[in-house]
């Protein structure tokens, strides 16, 4: 039953984006490497912020603190990567066999994303996971019995969330469209205040309106990558 628990909640939380890396990422190196240097470039905010919250230690007992402090850390990280990225596009051309990877701006976004949200999606849920293995389940001695399958959900939640995120930071930044990026930073506190719930058990409270912004996310990103309604249906017939 452990195992079961365990392997359901890895491919809920994991085989989507691992299908999307599967199909968009994989068959490139430039993109891996790009995708790479996003997933340790979350790795230093969460370590810096992590820093910062060990330093102001009478704030320790608030949760709050440290998850705004992350929040902050990692947004200015994808500020970081979005420099980053625009200083070394030509490079990126140079050394590609795709020589077009610099000049797709929602490309390199989605890639930047995508391993940004892979690797705070494995940070929250390996160890949950761990867990989940065994010995014994959740829900025998008072302990709710959902909470395995809500951390899956909510790691999902966030890995497509910060693709979302990323591609619309980097297109409000070409554009210099200021409520593009107020949206990403604001919907990122607001998505990680609501885990702060999961503490009370209110799952509910937290899962509906989280998928509810990544679903508002999700539209804008596409209408940031130049979709639209027409495009859309026109994927489905040639799926189809």
């Amino acid at each position: 039953m452990t195992l079961g628990e365990f392997f359901s909640c890895s491919l809920l939380a994991f085989g989507a984006p691992l299908v999307m890396f599967a199909m968009t990422v994989a068959n490139d190196p430039v993109r891996i490497i790009i995708m790479t240097v996003s997933a340790f470039s979350w790795l230093v905010s969460f370590l810096l912020s992590a820093i910062v919250w060990y330093l102001v230690s009478p704030l320790w007992p608030y949760v709050a603190f440290g998850m705004a402090v992350a929040v902050m850390f990692q947004e200015l990280f994808r500020a970081l990567m979005y420099i980053f990225l625009r200083k070394t596009e030509a490079g990126l051309k140079e050394i590609s066999e795709n020589h077009s990877i610099g000049s797709n701006k929602v490309e390199m976004a989605y890639v930047c994303g995508l391993g940004y949200g892979l690797m705070s999606g494995a940070f929250a849920l390996v160890n949950v996971l761990a867990d989940s293995v065994g010995p014994g389940t959740l829900g025998l001695q008072g302990g709710t019995e959902y909470f395995f399958i809500t951390s899956a959900a909510m790691t999902l939640c966030m890995i497509l969330l910060n693709t979302f995120w990323s591609v619309i930071f980097f297109n409000g930044c070409d554009e210099y469209s200021y409520l593009k990026v107020s949206w990403v930073v604001l919907s990122h506190y607001f998505v990680s205040a609501l885990s702060l719930l999961n503490r009370k058990e209110l799952y509910y409270a937290t899962i509906l309106p989280s998928y509810i912004v990544m679903l508002i996310t999700a539209v804008i990103a596409f209408r940031c990558a130049g979709g639209t309604s027409k495009s859309l249906l026109q994927s489905f017939r040639l799926s189809s």
